[in-house]
């Protein structure tokens, strides 16, 4: 019988208002690949944070392997071998991979940095791990995927034997979470136990053995995966069915409210990005851009925001051009913005959430007047605001940094909603968010077009694009490869555009 690799036996912590772990218990086997599972504030983190160390239980024990340990620091929990891998990664980007991975951890040889034996050792890990990355490459050089190598790299340099990967698939594109579910397996094989923390039932149910499901701070169910499915574990999830099929008014657009024609721009090391798109969008439409990352998606929103100059090209709204308009302005006509960075770009990680809810309306009345903030209007509207998007927080003068990943979400979903834009550029919007919330966005994100107003949705998930978009733009290598009205292409149709399998070479321009 397999023994357990780690025992976290009725965990209770609880802070300011808020009783995140109410006696908790979870138990991951040895060589297992364990689910864990639980909307945002369900207090998964929390729980994983007391098993890396960093938060402290107020009640309750851990068994590593059968025997009861204190951890009391992520450096107790790394020499126990409990390694981390968080959603959003620990690295230096203008440190070389190598650098990277023994940092704060590198042999010594007569007081100076042994290169040689950190070389050999990590080289042993990617060989038998097959996590093949370049050591010598700058880590600011990667795709997202290979970053995230190098920090389950890191884990395994460093002895870990039981991972914990925080949403590992959020940001990944689909042949990167294949790849990774591969990587995964194969740990497993040779003799590690994996917590995955995820909201991607299709990834938890295709990889896992067991699931174990917290909702507002109990665990509400341990199942074993091969006698569930994805109504179950919704229903432990979120305490109800849920439906992302979400109902909506028929596609009937109105007049053309914005348009890009031939933009052209470059990336941020100064190389073609977008290469001559043009499309236009009309009132009470939803236009999807699907493409796997790194197609020109990114540039082509952040032109269009004002965060990147274009080359060449117009960009249209409201039948004003607007390239040489900033970013403030475009807002004030009306042009919303959800970043895909939420953490970097989208919000601002040390101001209270409050704070963030008022970012595009903080100079205005009723919350400013002649300079000075009514901090009184200001809680009132940001209280009454994380009610409605369901934030899950009990004072909104917590620093945003310090909610779930979803939260934050949330926060910023509301910010840009509750100022009614006539365009909303939504950049992958649901990542990294609970179930339950993604139906709430999803509903949202209609209820807008329904309103007769507009959207330029942008996601890495495929299955979302098809589902909201009235019509489906396809960007390859920094050009619209194919366009397609909603349903009349199915995932692998659009997967072949995606890739380059298949490229339109002459495009219907009414259709754009």
């Amino acid at each position: 019988m397999m023994a357990n690799a780690v025992e976290m036996l009725n965990i209770t912590k609880q802070f300011p208002g808020v009783l995140a772990n109410d006696n908790v218990s979870l138990i991951v086997k040895e060589q297992e690949i364990h689910g864990f599972l639980g909307e945002n504030g369900a207090g998964k983190s929390t729980l994983m944070n007391i098993l890396y160390g960093l938060q402290k239980p107020d009640s309750g024990k851990i068994l590593l392997y059968g025997k009861e340990v204190s951890i009391d620091s992520p450096l107790s929990a790394l020499s126990m071998g409990i390694g981390m891998v968080h959603q959003h990664f620990m690295l230096v980007p203008s440190l070389t991979v190598l650098e990277n991975i023994i940092l704060g951890s590198a042999p010594k040889k007569n007081l100076l940095i042994d290169k040689a034996i950190a070389i050999k050792k990590i080289k042993t890990i990617i060989e038998k791990y097959n996590l093949h990355v370049d050591l010598d490459a700058k880590v600011y050089q990667l795709s997202v995927g290979q970053r995230q190598r190098i920090e389950i790299i890191k884990a395994l340099y460093r002895g870990a034997k039981l991972l914990i990967l925080d949403e590992p698939t959020a940001v990944l594109t689909p042949p990167e979470i294949k790849d990774l579910l591969i990587i995964l397996e194969n740990l497993r094989k040779q003799g590690c136990s994996i917590i995955l923390i995820t909201h991607k039932l299709k990834e938890v149910l295709s990889i896992t053995s067991r699931i174990t499901v917290m909702r507002k701070g109990i665990v509400t169910g341990v199942v074993n995966t091969s006698e569930t499915n994805e109504n179950e574990l919704t229903k432990l999830l979120v305490g109800r069915e849920v439906d992302l099929k979400l109902s909506r008014l028929p596609y009937k657009p109105g007049e053309e409210v914005f348009r890009v024609e031939d933009l052209h721009v470059l990336n941020e090391r100064g190389l073609p990005a977008v290469k001559g798109v043009s499309f236009g969008l009309n009132n009470g439409e939803i236009i999807g851009i699907a493409g796997v990352e790194g197609n020109g998606q990114t540039e082509l929103i952040e032109a269009i925001a004002g965060m990147l100059p274009s080359q060449k090209g117009k960009v249209m709204f409201k039948g004003k051009s607007i390239e040489r308009l900033s970013i403030r302005e475009r807002r004030n006509m009306g042009l919303g913005h959800v970043h895909e960075d939420r953490l970097k770009v989208g919000g601002a990680p040390t101001c209270s959430i409050e704070d963030n809810l008022i970012l595009n309306k903080y100079n205005r009345r009723p919350f400013s007047r002649f300079g000075i903030l009514s901090k009184k209007r200001i809680e009132q509207f940001a209280t009454d605001l994380a009610r409605r998007f369901s934030v899950k927080v009990p004072d909104v003068k917590y620093e945003l940094g310090t909610l779930s990943g979803g939260n934050i979400q949330k926060v910023i979903i509301a910010r840009e909603m509750e100022s009614d834009p006539d365009v909303l550029i939504a950049s992958q919007p649901t990542r990294g968010v609970d179930i339950g919330a993604i139906e709430y966005i999803h509903r949202q994100l209609l209820d807008l077009r329904d309103k007769g107003k507009s959207i330029i949705l942008v996601s890495a998930e495929l299955d979302e694009i098809m589902s909201l978009s009235d019509r489906i733009i396809v960007m390859y290598e920094g050009k619209i490869s194919g366009v397609f009205e909603a349903g009349a292409a199915t995932e692998t149709d659009i997967g072949l555009y995606m890739t380059g399998g298949a490229v339109e070479t002459t495009l219907d321009r009414s259709v754009i």
